[in-house]
């Protein structure tokens, strides 16, 4: 088989960093990067300071690039985005979550590029209509995201299924709505960083940790429910796409079973062979209304098309980062 050559957007960022090691210890393989670096306290070129990538292009070059060498190009993986659930500037998140991704997937309709692009179970809102990945029209537009962020996803979805819909769609595209997606490399996150991460410092320090207070009485405190995804497994299901042809569309990708924020800081103070101690605070004004208090992935239709990779427990995804990466850098 050649060696083919993938384009990561995103790549230094997340999930697109493990994208990229994952592919380059799968196959054969030229990853070239597009993303911003910025200033090396924000600690992103640490995520591929171990990956030998073939090329690196800043965004502002990204079409000039792909005009000279879209023809060595076997797949697109668009990554790149403003993740932030809290971005108030919504112009900006649609010139870069919505406005970009729809140019990228007009490029691989004209040149006959695949595309696997990254959604969101943001798409989903407070979850009114359940979390079915149904591919008709009439449920993508029936959404109702919390935010800004989760629009720009969702309005890309029906962009996407509107136009394969027109049979005006790259060779093969496919998007994928993360779930609650922690794991190595989210250092530079800041505010958007895991739970995780997030509580990683008192951890290791031996201090409580904080978690949200609830405030819904369906959720006790500590009761919120998310599928709770690791990094790496969702490295490995991009890396499987790339070497197996699903009907083009938008897939969950989660774990299928919902835990609490309780039971994913427990699984960390077992990881560290201590007994919990969790302290709950209200929840900052700025999340109310625009909380998921339950997320759930219906995994069927992908894994009815051969994707058969079990997730890690909770526990053992905890365990692992934990012990071989916060434990060890102390950032993740």
């Amino acid at each position: 088989m050649p060696i083919r050559t993938y384009l990561v957007t995103g790549g230094a960022g997340f999930i697109g960093s493990n994208i990229v090691a994952t592919l380059l210890a799968s196959q054969e393989a030229r990853v070239v990067v597009c993303d911003r670096l910025r200033t090396s306290q924000t600690g992103k070129w640490l995520n591929l300071r171990d990956q030998a990538i073939a090329d690196w292009v800043p965004p502002e070059s990204l079409w000039p690039w792909l005009e000279q060498n879209g023809d060595t190009l076997h797949t697109i993986i668009h990554m790149g985005a403003i993740s932030s659930t809290t971005e108030s500037d919504v112009d900006l998140i649609l010139s870069n979550n919505f406005a970009l991704s729809r140019d990228l997937f007009k490029w691989c309709r004209r040149a006959g590029v695949r595309l696997i692009y990254a959604s969101s179970a943001a798409t989903y809102g407070a979850g009114e209509l359940g979390f079915d990945d149904k591919q008709d029209l009439a449920h993508l537009t029936a959404l109702r995201p919390l935010n800004p962020y989760g629009w720009s996803k969702a309005l890309f979805d029906i962009y996407c299924a509107r136009e394969a819909d027109a049979g005006q769609e790259p060779p093969g595209w496919v998007g994928l709505k993360f779930f609650n997606v922690f794991g190595p490399n989210e250092a530079h996150k800041g505010s958007m960083k895991s739970v995780l991460a997030h509580i990683w410092p008192d951890l290791a320090s031996g201090r409580p940790v904080k978690l949200f207070a609830s405030d819904d009485p369906r959720y006790p405190d500590g009761g919120q429910m998310r599928d709770f995804v690791y990094v790496k497994h969702a490295a490995q299901c991009v890396a499987w796409l790339t070497q197996n042809r699903v009907p083009n569309g938008v897939y969950n990708f989660g774990t299928g079973r919902a835990r609490t924020f309780a039971e994913l800081a427990e699984s960390a103070f077992a990881a560290l062979d201590r007994p919990p101690k969790i302290e709950y605070i209200p929840a900052p004004d700025s999340l109310r209304g625009r909380y998921q208090y339950f997320t759930e992935a219906r995994m069927e239709r992908l894994r009815s098309l051969g994707w058969d990779q079990p997730p890690p427990s909770l526990e053992d995804a905890v365990k692992d980062y934990v012990q071989t990466h916060l434990r060890i850098g102390g950032a993740g």
